[in-house]
């Protein structure tokens, strides 16, 4: 990829990531929008997702009755196994009608001085709608990996809150989440690197234009997004150039998101095992 990427990077150096025109009739390639789309996307889905799935996950780990905690556990994680166009014809069909008809013209009206929910509407079809798409996605990640993360605090750590007169929520509280927390935050690690390189749902459900106006209801786009809605019309060299470019920054960052994840989350195993082994 960076051999794909060679004619762009000298041509256009750090301004291939800070400016603002993608016009490849004149040869002008700018990722800003695109690189504030994806995270803003992505922030907004961790948002959503990481309370209802550290709360699933305490739930399952914590509080359900055993009869209830596996298979409920099981539909969690199942939805990481559905692909990534199902969900965005998903949310073509249901959450962009939803959006458009009752969602954002209720924020328009009760948000409507605020940047952030201001500007043109897109019709269902924008940064806000693929964000709650995307939040539906990480979840299974996060909750499983919070899951496990809980699963391995020492029982003892448990049983001494409880000794102390916690009630059983402050046990959950003090004790457990506060040890399994690196490997919590690895999880949600975990999650946001799926959401930074997502590309159908996103594609089908953001609008696709190559602009951030800062709305969260007006139209955007993500990396993976626009290459996807261009690699098909890229003729030229430089073209091709720039959108291997684009890959190769997502590459980067996906990689380091997921190493750091790993590395949070092998830590906690590893300090759950030489635990439970003392």
């Amino acid at each position: 990829m960076f051999t794909g990427a060679s004619p762009s990077l000298p041509r256009f150096g750090l301004r291939f990531l800070f400016g603002v025109v993608w016009d490849p009739v004149h040869g002008i390639f700018g990722v800003a929008p695109e690189i504030l789309g994806t995270l803003v996307t992505s922030g907004i889905a961790l948002l959503i997702s990481v309370p209802l799935s550290i709360g699933a996950a305490i739930f399952l780990s914590e509080h359900a009755p055993a009869w209830l905690r596996d298979p409920v556990g099981y539909v969690i994680e199942l939805l990481a196994a559905v692909p990534s166009v199902v969900f965005g014809f998903w949310g073509l069909a249901v959450l962009v009608p939803l959006m458009q008809g009752s969602v954002d013209p209720w924020l328009q009206s009760a948000f409507g001085w605020s940047p952030l929910l201001g500007g043109p509407n897109g019709g269902g079809r924008n940064i806000l709608t693929a964000s709650v798409v995307l939040a539906v996605m990480v979840t299974p990640t996060i909750s499983a990996v919070t899951r496990e993360s809980l699963a391995a605090v020492p029982r003892d750590q448990r049983e001494a809150a409880l000794s102390l007169g916690a009630t059983r929520w402050e046990a959950t509280r003090l004790a457990v989440l506060r040890y399994a927390r690196t490997g919590i935050f690895g999880g949600i690690i975990l999650g946001l690197g799926r959401a930074l390189g997502e590309t159908m749902a996103v594609t089908m459900t953001i609008g696709n234009k190559n602009a951030f106006s800062g709305s969260l209801i007006s139209p955007g786009q993500t990396m993976s997004s626009l290459i996807a809605n261009e690699f098909t019309e890229a003729t030229g060299k430089l073209y091709v150039s720039a959108l291997v470019e684009i890959g190769l920054v997502l590459l980067l960052v996906t990689l380091l998101v997921n190493i750091v994840a790993r590395l949070l989350v092998w830590r906690v195993v590893r300090g759950g095992a030489v635990a439970g082994g003392a």
